[in-house]
């Protein structure tokens, strides 16, 4: 009996010790009320921790009894707080900047300092506006886009070029979200700059690799940008003044504390100066966007959040040619905290991206667009600090509108013409978890379901034998199938159905304190393609969706990483390599015609391609001295058989490269504060030549001069290389409300004339061949103004 008494005693002694209790709430930073992604919560000399969302929330669980809870964010001031845990309890933090703030460059491949080597997530860069703007640009135009270049695996196509290129993949493999809407084109002035005005975003992450369950939908990664909220505690103005373009944002209070408001505007007058030319004074070329969001907090667990972006390009060419191009999107939000544990997220959102050209010369207008409505909710649960579970789901309904053609005049010769309106719907389910196993190990896994309904409303062409394409032995050619008939589905009947499981695991495992590796896979499913083959993407490329002649792309990814801190966490390591494999990518016949083509898969063929690679990032993130050295050894090819089609396909089926290539990518990022007026920043860029496909001899057919080429990609541009140097200066003495800086740029200080393209031809006075390399810049000088109020 004595000895029952004391085993009951030490397993209610052991029960007692067991309770656990959870803290909750959210981190925003302190003077504008902003929610802070990616802050560290953890409780002092335990693993016990969390990182708060894309929202500001987080929540961890720890067994009863007293602590110290840690508070942390790059560039803040750390928060100690001494806690008695008996209860659950919810509790906001309100972090502080940090006075040395700009001598840190925020560059992030994890949210936390401690715990981010026990993370499973790798293959994932974030980036902080405040580190973006001490960077070198274009023309003094501060740019995501190009920063986000910088990091190993990225890329693009050179300079006037839009989009980006992740470890080999296309520019339509990225999905890129603007406070979770579809972008569709993320470029202004063809390239030249992006969407994204640096004075409206708070939060910028880079999923390379190991995309999380609750994204879907692209092959190579997702470009997740996040507005301010809005100041809810005071009035505020930023803004700049640059060479080629202004912009203004304002923000503040509806109701202090509770509700607020961001405007921001940008737009470019170097068309003004085009008028000061003879010759130019009739082209225009300028482009404007504006920033729209306002919440409102209905009480501590309900919030609501309006968002809205609206862009537009404008281009005219001696009154003969006028085309203009944007994107416009508004999301609803609804946040609502259920308890400690248990965060959702419901929103409702619109895209659309369209493209307007008028030739008045053949006097008739082009029209082509797509929209898209996307409903999502998600939901987060704190099963404890071991488990944390996402789950959700989404439905995005789309609209193909490939182009309308109308006469502007009644004596054009140009007929209407309406190419086929395309309809479809894409679901998606998922549930994915953090799971940390041991105090050394930690998993995340997930498991998502895509699901593509190809709509009608249009009449589909059948072919003979089933071949949009066929092969003509006799010509070495591939050329367009032989109609046959057509059937025609009704709104709402379904041409084609698709579906897939999409796995998602990584792993982290800590070797010690300073060191972890880290592997993972992923697998997505895209529904919707890029109809181009330019080697660079233009505002006329059309989309598609998948269906009875596209089937959907589907990617493998497969990456392992060695990750180490050195010197007091001064320096990081970090290593990774990555193997990505597609099926069913879209590769062209020699001559497609893509325009105005009702039938566009009579141009096409379904080919593969992979990528694999090696990358590297050196990284400083304290002292006067701070940035980052990237590498990145890849190779990116792509093989197409002929298929159905029959004949030896492209490049007799065999491997080629695809336009994304880049075998050796070396760039380096470095920035000095000398003291509190003057900082000095540069970029170091390497780039190996895309691949290209020149003439390798020519031959004459009825008086004709005709080349002939090497087989595709065979050849390469000449290596890409610059070097860009900036200077800030922050003049007089510092004010508490008007803080002014100005900002002194050289873009391709030794005037590198990198080329866009090489062309060839033959001189019609000397009758020799000659090859002509366009590049598009030069060195490019630039003054800035920057300000805040």
């Amino acid at each position: 009996m004595k000895r029952l008494s004391i085993l009951l005693l030490l397993m209610s002694s052991v029960l007692f010790a067991q309770n656990k209790y959870s803290i909750s709430g959210t981190i925003t930073d302190q003077s504008s009320g902003e929610t802070l992604f990616g802050a560290t919560v953890f409780i002092k000399n335990s693993t016990i921790g969390s990182t708060s969302n894309e929202y500001g929330f987080y929540s961890i669980t720890a067994p009863e009894g007293n602590y110290t809870l840690i508070i942390s964010y790059l560039g803040f001031e750390d928060i100690s707080k001494e806690i008695v845990l008996d209860s659950d309890q919810s509790l906001d933090f309100e972090l502080f900047e940090s006075s040395n703030q700009l001598n840190e460059v925020v560059l992030q491949t994890e949210d936390s300092e401690d715990i981010n080597l026990r993370k499973p997530q790798m293959s994932v860069s974030k980036l902080n506006v405040a580190t973006i703007k001490q960077m070198p640009a274009v023309l003094g135009e501060i740019d995501i886009i190009k920063s986000i270049q910088l990091l190993p695996g990225v890329t693009n196509n050179g300079e006037g070029s839009s989009g980006f290129n992740v470890r080999g993949g296309s520019v339509d493999q990225n999905l890129v979200l603007l406070d979770e809407t579809i972008i569709y084109n993320t470029s202004h002035l063809l390239g030249f700059f992006s969407i994204f005005n640096s004075d409206a975003i708070k939060d910028i992450k880079l999923y390379k690799g190991n995309i999380p369950a609750r994204f879907g939908g692209r092959a190579s990664s997702v470009l997740d940008v996040r507005q301010k909220d809005g100041n809810n505690k005071n009035f505020a103005l930023t803004g700049g003044i640059g060479s080629v373009s202004t912009r203004l944002a304002v923000e503040g209070p509806i109701v202090k504390d509770r509700s607020s408001f961001l405007v921001a505007g940008r737009g470019s007058y170097a068309h003004l100066f085009l008028k000061l030319s003879e010759e130019l004074k009739d082209n225009s070329a300028y482009f404007y966007d504006l920033n729209l969001k306002a919440n409102y907090q209905l009480n501590e667990n309900n919030q609501l959040f309006l968002s809205g972006y609206f862009g537009r390009d404008v281009f005219t060419l001696n009154e003969n040619f006028n085309s203009s191009y944007g994107n416009s999107s508004g999301n609803l939000r609804w946040n609502h905290v259920f308890n400690d544990k248990i965060f959702s997220n419901l929103s409702v959102n619109y895209s659309k991206y369209d493209y307007q050209l008028e030739i008045n010369a053949f006097e008739f207008d082009w029209l082509s667009q797509i929209d898209n409505y996307n409903l999502k909710y998600a939901l987060s649960y704190y099963v404890n600090n071991d488990i944390k579970l996402d789950f959700g789901i989404n439905g995005i309904h789309y609209l193909f509108n490939p182009g309308i053609i109308s006469p502007t005049t009644e004596t054009s010769g140009v007929n209407y013409l309406k190419l086929d309106q395309k309809r479809a719907f894409e679901g998606g389910l998922y549930i994915g978890a953090e799971h940390r196993i041991s105090p050394k190990l930690s998993l995340q896994y997930g498991l998502r379901y895509s699901n593509f309904a190809r709509m009608g409303g249009q009449e589909i062409v059948q072919y003979e034998n089933d071949q949009p394409v066929v092969y003509n032995e006799q010509l070495d050619i591939y050329e367009r199938g032989k109609p046959i008939g057509t059937i025609d589905y009704k709104k709402g009947e379904l041409i084609e159905g698709f579906g897939n499981l999409e796995p998602r695991l990584a792993f982290a495992y800590e070797l010690n304190e300073r060191s972890s590796i880290k592997a993972g896979y992923s697998r997505v499913a895209q529904y919707i393609h890029l109809i181009s083959n330019t080697t660079s993407v233009t505002p006329l490329d059309v989309w598609a969706p998948s269906g009875s002649y596209i089937e959907p792309q589907l990617s493998n990814q497969y990456a392992l990483g060695y990750f180490k801190k050195l010197k007091n966490n001064q320096y990081s390591i970090e290593i990774e390599a990555y193997y990505k494999d597609i099926e069913n990518r879209i590769d062209y016949i020699d001559g497609s015609d893509l325009i105005g083509n009702n039938t566009i898969e009579t141009e096409i063929l379904n080919g593969e391609s992979r990528a694999y690679g090696l990358e590297f990032l050196l990284r400083k993130t304290k002292g006067s001295f701070t940035g980052w050295l990237a590498y990145t050894l890849s190779k990116s090819e792509q093989r197409t058989p002929g298929g159905n089609a029959g004949g030896p396909g492209i490049n007799d089926g065999n491997w080629y490269y695809n336009p994304y290539d880049r075998t050796h990518d070396l760039s380096f990022t470095g920035v000095y504060r000398l003291n509190k007026k003057w900082s000095f920043s540069a970029n170091v860029i390497y780039q190996t030549g895309r691949p290209v496909t020149y003439p390798t001899g020519q031959y004459e057919y009825e008086g004709l001069s005709i080349g002939s080429y090497s087989d595709r990609n065979a050849d390469r541009l000449p290596a890409y290389h610059r070097i860009d140097v900036s200077a800030i200066l922050v003049p007089g003495k510092p004010n508490r409300k008007w803080k002014g800086e100005w900002v002194f740029g050289i873009y391709n200080i030794y005037n590198r004339r990198n080329a866009a393209s090489i062309s060839f031809s033959q001189n019609r006075e000397t009758g020799l061949n000659e090859a002509t390399r366009i590049a598009i810049f030069g060195i490019v000088p630039s003054v800035t103004y920057n300000f805040k109020f």
